[in-house]
């Protein structure tokens, strides 16, 4: 900026500041470029006496790509009350701002003008105008737009393909992705968070190994997108080898890429390794932090993730609500009540956070956790927002734990007039009377659910063999390798057995007698 402005200088001594070339240029430099000062250029704009179509264009782009929507709009609006008509140029800027604000109303104005003016024709009008209907979730009117169009690139084909996934139409984005003439990094990456969005973990990384296989080089947000699959399969040799590959084409680590980076490690189960990425990132965000602070508390370190949410504190990163759940979800963990409780009110009385059922819920497990069911049941009583499922079950689990069997039942009848009472919530009361040995009510409970024809959801497990995640659930046998499977399962069980030991009672601490019976 320092040789712009010297520039300036030259022509306002020489006088030829007022030229439209010369003072579009620099004001174009200052909009456009990086290391350009925006508010410097529109300074320079509002001296000017008389203005050009494309200087007008030049400062609206300049806030629509610097992330300044209303700006943008402002602007708009008046350089039509200053009688310049806008061109194919304005409406691309324009439309791209309408976009970044999901303001459809202001989008309806703009393609009307558009169609007043002749411009719709043009393509990165229509692409624009495709792009703003899609990113609103106006599906109909994007596809009638496309299929209207006689020139389509890969711009239209991919704005169409990502606003048909993020709609959750993640069938019609595959047919249109499939039908595709050309393709590009960007429109592979909208297929690949796509299938991400709706949680497609396993098509997503199928998506991505077979982008490549095609000859294409993942982008940034495809990496993004497949990392992000990794993390929920827990498929660690595959997040491996998408981290290696961004060492070896020399990616930069940014905050987005890096906290995808973290939170794959992290529920893959490699903690080390979160944290030495974490500490080799340049820059670091609430998110960065609180991917960490998560993962830390997931792995039993929780004094660790309580440091960290410190250390976040004195670096003047500011917590958001994600960042408090994490840090109570540790202090729950720990038992450190105080510490959890000043954490708590630190939310709305330094923050200026006001605390979700989510909150409540981690305030509850905290106070259950420690014993202090009266407290917890308290919280419950008098929190501000009306408690769900998550803030009842925080409370029936703290009443498992402690066997308090009364204030169980009233928990659970709570659930039920919520219509909350799903099939874990009779499985937690009938523990609570199992743990008390009140086998009575543990029958009244298993036949309600019989009688109900309640059923406890089958749980399943995943595992990542050669980059391939599979997936068990208990009770099925139609994998193909079901044979081997039960062969292995019961040289397993055998082997356990052989190792089986006794408890203080003398009774078998092993339960359910038999591997097999998962299965």
């Amino acid at each position: 900026m320092k040789q712009i402005k010297q520039i300036q200088s030259h022509l306002t001594v020489s006088g030829t500041i007022w030229d439209p070339f010369a003072v579009g240029k620099i004001i174009g430099f200052c909009s456009a470029s990086d290391i350009g000062d925006l508010s410097h250029g529109y300074r320079l704009f509002v001296c000017l006496q008389y203005r050009t179509t494309f200087i007008w264009n030049t400062m609206i782009r300049g806030f629509a790509e610097k992330n300044e929507p209303i700006k943008a709009f402002a602007l708009y609006k008046q350089m039509l009350r200053s009688d310049f008509l806008p061109n194919n140029y304005t409406f691309s800027f324009i439309l791209r701002a309408c976009a970044d604000t999901s303001c459809l109303f202001l989008g309806l104005i703009c393609h009307a003008q558009v169609i007043r003016l002749g411009w719709e024709s043009y393509d990165f009008v229509l692409n624009g105008l495709l792009h703003l209907y899609a990113t609103c979730n106006c599906m109909d009117p994007a596809r009638k737009l496309f299929d209207m169009s006689v020139n389509r690139d890969v711009i239209s084909w991919t704005s169409l393909i990502n606003g048909y996934a993020k709609s959750g139409q993640i069938s019609i984005a595959r047919q249109m992705f499939d039908k595709m003439p050309e393709k590009n990094a960007v429109s592979w990456s909208a297929m690949i968070n796509g299938y991400v969005q709706v949680e497609l973990f396993k098509e997503a990384l199928e998506h991505f190994n077979y982008m490549q296989l095609c000859g294409f080089r993942p982008n940034h947000a495809g990496i993004v997108g497949a990392l992000t699959a990794c993390a929920f399969l827990g498929a660690l040799d595959q997040g491996r080898w998408i981290h290696a590959y961004v060492d070896r084409n020399g990616i930069e680590l940014d905050i987005i890429l890096g906290t995808a980076i973290i939170d794959m490690y992290a529920k893959c189960g490699c903690i080390e390794t979160a944290c030495s990425v974490f500490d080799s990132m340049p820059n670091r965000d609430v998110f960065a932090y609180t991917s960490l602070i998560s993962g830390l508390a997931n792995h039993d370190k929780s004094a660790s993730a309580i440091e960290l949410f410190m250390r976040m504190q004195l670096e003047g990163v500011v917590p958001n609500e994600v960042t408090f759940i994490c840090v109570l979800n540790a202090c729950s963990r720990m038992g450190l009540v105080d510490q959890g409780l000043r954490i708590f009110k630190s939310m709305s009385e330094i923050y200026g956070i006001e605390p979700r059922v989510q909150h409540y819920g981690c305030l509850v497990d905290l106070l259950g956790r420690a014993g202090m069911l009266e407290a917890a049941k308290k919280v419950v009583r008098e929190m501000p927002i009306e408690p769900d499922n998550y803030v009842l079950g925080a409370l029936l689990n703290a009443c498992r734990v402690h066997g308090d069997v009364d204030l169980g039942k009233e928990t659970v009848e709570s659930l039920v007039e919520r219509s909350l009472d799903h099939e874990g919530v009779h499985v937690h009361l009938s523990n609570i009377y199992a743990s008390t040995e009140q086998w009575n009510g543990v029958e009244k409970v298993r036949r309600g659910m019989e009688d109900n024809e309640v059923r406890k959801v089958p749980g399943c497990s995943l595992i990542e063999v050669d980059r391939v995640v599979c997936e068990f659930v208990s009770g099925e046998r139609t994998n193909v390798l079901m044979e081997e499977i039960v062969v292995l399962l019961f040289g397993i069980d055998k082997h356990l057995k052989s190792l089986c030991f006794f408890d203080d009672d003398n009774e078998v601490a092993t339960e359910g007698g038999s591997l097999l019976d998962c299965q």
